[in-house]
């Protein structure tokens, strides 16, 4: 018996305290009477053994559990994954994670609201400078660079569009030599 009541004994040391606890009791057992003494000595053997019983019919019922549990399928993997399903649900539908969301929803809308806003003064800013003079000089100079690079490489004849030349240039150029294209450049910019 006492072998069974040291499994329910504090692991920590006595202090002063419960020195004096323990002389309290020794002190109000000496006034128990004998028959008394064994009247609890025996309610404590019983109550242990219940506690034993207890301990064996707990175990015994765990033991069944497993068994219906392997019956079903339900692994540990499965009962884990239901129980994180329902966590996440219970986060879902709980009040902060909804102030969170409405937060989050709220600052995305006026995210994009600046985006576009900004989009568009980028774009207007774009048109604006377009249309300047400086600009309209400097596309003037590209179509005039343009036409003259057309003239020199495409000849006075039909030559086609832009692309077409610098395609049929790219082309004529893949099928020489780097040296020879070095030349060929050099000979049209020349003339």
């Amino acid at each position: 018996m006492e072998n069974r009541q040291q499994g329910f004994l504090d692991s920590e040391p006595l202090r002063e305290a419960d020195e004096d606890a323990a002389s309290e009791v020794h002190l109000n057992n000496s006034t128990m009477t004998e028959e008394e003494r064994e009247e609890i000595q025996q309610e404590l053997v019983k109550l242990e053994e219940e506690i034993g019983t207890l301990k064996q019919v707990l175990s015994s019922k765990e033991k069944q559990q497993a068994e219906l549990r392997q019956k079903l399928g339900i692994t540990p993997l499965s009962e884990l994954k239901n129980n994180f399903s329902r966590s996440w649900h219970d986060v879902q539908t709980s009040v902060a994670f909804k102030k969170t969301s409405e937060t989050f929803s709220t600052a995305g809308q006026k995210t994009s609201a600046a985006f576009s806003t900004f989009g568009s003064a980028i774009t207007r800013k774009l048109g604006d400078m377009r249309n300047s003079p400086s600009f309209k000089t400097f596309e003037e100079k590209v179509e005039s660079t343009v036409s003259t690079i057309k003239t020199k490489v495409g000849g006075s004849g039909p030559g086609g569009n832009f692309e077409e030349v610098l395609s049929s240039a790219a082309n004529a150029s893949s099928q020489e030599t780097p040296s020879n294209n070095l030349t060929d450049v050099s000979q049209v910019l020349e003339s």
